[in-house]
């Protein structure tokens, strides 16, 4: 209960912090390890992965990254739902019904788009309706949803297709070396990237 506490103070700092970030700021990280446990209603997928995601305001970009394995059926979408308080279900915010590129009809695989967030392309139509009815407002919505932790990553699959595995996005402190970059989020998870 009291870690609970924690992580939500933890949170909410973050989530001001990069909500008050001054133009021209670092991006901001945010990260969670996927899985079954993780979906409403839980199931039991042995299924793992990492998502990272890399929102750099200045430039309006979101680099999403993930690392899957284990899934019990093939993939059939990937993207980011957002922006509902969590744990709870919300609408698709990014490209439906899968990310641009997104490894698809498989049960294991790497992924890495950087996404300009100023193009409709990037977004679910009926997310840009629903927010503002515009690009930039959806943006914004978008960006303030992570940030205040309304936001998770999402993997679907025939045999589940509200979605197999799943993870919160949460704010995530990194440390950096040539072959990985470390990410520390209450628990650590570790996925390998390109420099």
């Amino acid at each position: 209960m009291i870690s609970h506490l924690v992580n939500r103070v933890c949170l909410a700092f973050a989530a001001a912090l990069a909500l008050t970030a001054p133009a021209g700021a670092a991006p901001v990280v945010y990260g969670g390890q996927l899985k079954g446990s993780s979906e409403i209603p839980a199931n039991a997928s042995p299924a793992t992965g990492t998502a990272i995601v890399t929102v750099e305001t200045t430039a309006n970009t979101m680099r999403v990254q993930a690392d899957f394995t284990g899934l019990v059926a093939v993939n059939t979408a990937a993207h980011i739902h957002c922006c509902v308080a969590q744990p709870a279900n919300a609408p698709v915010a990014t490209v439906t019904p899968t990310f641009t590129g997104f490894p698809g009809g498989v049960m294991a695989g790497s992924y890495d788009h950087t996404f300009d967030m100023t193009l409709a392309t990037s977004y679910n139509a009926s997310f840009i309706t629903a927010n503002g009815g515009t690009v930039a407002s959806a943006l914004n919505v978008l960006f303030a949803g992570i940030a205040a932790g309304q936001a998770y990553f999402n993997i679907h699959t025939t045999t589940s297709p509200g979605g197999e595995i799943r993870s919160i996005l949460i704010p995530a402190p990194i440390a950096q070396s040539k072959s990985s970059r470390k990410v520390h989020a209450g628990s650590n998870f570790n996925l390998p990237l390109a420099p």
